[in-house]
């Protein structure tokens, strides 16, 4: 247990790992159906919880995005000594760690995948001053006041399916949490702005899964990693979910084209 919410690992068969990594306001749990069908192609999953999320608002408004990498840092480095061979994959934020940790240190992640990239939030169904609000975040996060403001989701959770979303809806006792502070998404700002500085340098080869659909993160996103990476990369659409395509209906389809993407990467390699 890390503060108070679980993280998810089950043994695999083939030596081979997949660190999975929560998003913004997360937790674990969030991680399971894809750990699952992962899990029963042979890789181990991890999901660990990553530092000020699982709790409330407040503990992760105490945190930076540097905190976040360095629980993904720490959990690839206890999962490397489960298994031969550990790949990383994530939603958006965890998506962008995922990247930033193989990154930091090469070689010791095969392949990554991105699910859902979001520099940030411009989707069909975010309000129209959000753009806006992105677009001065730099010196709006010098306002203490601002960055003590909580907002909550959307009406949709980023979720199309609607079972999912009253599944989703009901994890708060899992740590996922229903509202997100300010300070938190200058933190993910922050976080995209370094990724896109790094993205010619980074030579990991990254798998990116994104919806046509994404009712938070436009395509745009998705495409501006592909174009700009200094690795080798694969772009894979989706039509029939929204920004969570991890629990969303297509969620099957997101976890068989990271395992052959890492299959093949593998292959590539030994």
């Amino acid at each position: 247990m890390t503060d108070g919410a679980p993280i998810i690992f089950e043994e695999g068969t083939n030596g081979r790992g997949i660190l999975l990594v929560h998003g913004l306001t997360g937790a674990p749990a969030e991680m399971r159906l894809v750990a699952r069908h992962l899990n029963r192609r042979g890789y181990s999953v991890f999901a660990p919880l990553l530092a000020g999320h699982g709790r409330d608002a407040d503990t992760l408004r105490r945190t930076r995005w540097e905190d976040w990498l360095e629980s993904v840092h720490e959990a690839r480095a206890s999962f490397a000594s489960r298994v031969d061979t550990v790949f990383a994959a994530g939603i958006c934020v965890g998506g962008k760690l995922a990247m930033m940790a193989a990154a930091d240190a090469p070689g010791t992640i095969r392949a990554t995948a991105i699910y859902s990239p979001c520099f940030h939030y411009d989707g069909w169904e975010v309000p129209r001053y959000y753009p806006l609000l992105s677009a001065n975040l730099w010196w709006l996060s010098r306002l203490s006041l601002l960055g003590r403001l909580n907002f909550r989701e959307n009406a949709s959770l980023g979720i199309k399916d609607e079972r999912m979303r009253r599944l989703i809806a009901g994890m708060d006792a899992d740590g996922v949490l229903e509202s997100f502070p300010a300070a938190a998404l200058f933190e993910m700002y922050e976080l995209g702005r370094r990724l896109k500085s790094r993205l010619p340098s980074m030579t990991t080869p990254t798998l990116i899964v994104h919806s046509r659909e994404d009712d938070l993160s436009g395509p745009a996103h998705a495409r501006y990693i592909a174009a700009h990476i200094g690795g080798r990369s694969r772009l894979h659409w989706l039509n029939d979910s929204y920004h969570m395509i991890h629990v969303d209906r297509q969620r099957h389809l997101v976890a068989e084209f990271t395992a052959d993407f890492f299959e093949a990467e593998y292959a590539a390699k030994s």
